[in-house]
């Protein structure tokens, strides 16, 4: 078992430094991999990234949601959408993103999307 970064990754960079076995990767280029990656081979399942998160982007492989419902103005950042994005990561640096969609209030997503996104980042 892994944990998986989803779609709501805005690059917050924290979850890097906490990770014991350096399994977490920026996806790049960035236009194509938006998020970053745990690598599930590496992952030690640990959990230490979760709480690290901002955004609530990660969650056991088993867990990430099928049916995941926005409370409203959170972002989804994946390949493919065009909004765009400008915040700071962990350290205040600056965070630009041209792959990003503000998510409704009410709005369900396919999470487990990212677990493939995922899988085809470390093939």
């Amino acid at each position: 078992m892994a944990h998986v970064i989803t779609g709501l990754c805005l690059r917050d960079n924290g979850c890097l430094d906490v990770c014991p076995v350096e399994c977490i990767s920026p996806g790049e280029p960035v236009e194509q991999w938006p998020t970053y990656y745990i690598d599930p081979y590496s992952c030690i399942d640990c959990g230490a990234c979760v709480p690290e998160c901002p955004y609530s982007a990660i969650f056991p492989d088993h867990s990430v949601p099928a049916a995941y419902t926005a409370r409203g103005g959170e972002l989804i950042n994946a390949a493919g959408q065009a909004d765009h994005y400008e915040g700071r990561n962990h350290y205040g640096k600056p965070v630009r993103l041209e792959t990003t969609r503000v998510l409704a209030a009410g709005e369900v997503i396919n999470l487990q999307e990212s677990i493939l996104a995922n899988a085809k980042f470390f093939k």
